[in-house]
């Protein structure tokens, strides 16, 4: 996949920004958390999931998703290596995440 590629599937959900943060682009819902950021230099893109869809995620993956090595990583946010990682793996993890966004601060969660 390509970061244009990324680009376009994370600028797909509705009500989605790009920005600058730091030295990728984030993705996020307007008004709500990030859930998606871009390196395009490394091509990697990191996605926050919870860190059960971490483990599945990683596993699935097999070497080419693994988390984040850091705090953040503890805490669900995970790295795609857009190069190598398949496509419909980065597409849903993407989807799961702009949902989490969506759905986060509204009763029942």
């Amino acid at each position: 996949m390509t970061t244009e590629t990324f680009k376009d599937l994370a600028l797909a959900f509705p009500g989605t920004e790009a920005a600058p943060h730091f030295e990728r682009t984030a993705f996020r819902v307007v008004k709500k958390r990030i859930f998606a950021t871009l390196h395009e230099a490394s091509q990697t893109a990191n996605i926050v999931l919870t860190p059960g869809e971490q483990a599945d995620f990683c596993e699935a993956g097999e070497g080419t998703v693994y988390p984040v090595p850091n705090k953040w990583g503890q805490n669900g946010w995970t790295t795609f290596d857009l190069k190598t990682a398949p496509p419909e793996l980065v597409q849903a993890a993407l989807e799961l995440a702009y949902e989490a966004v969506i759905n986060s601060g509204k009763k029942g969660r």
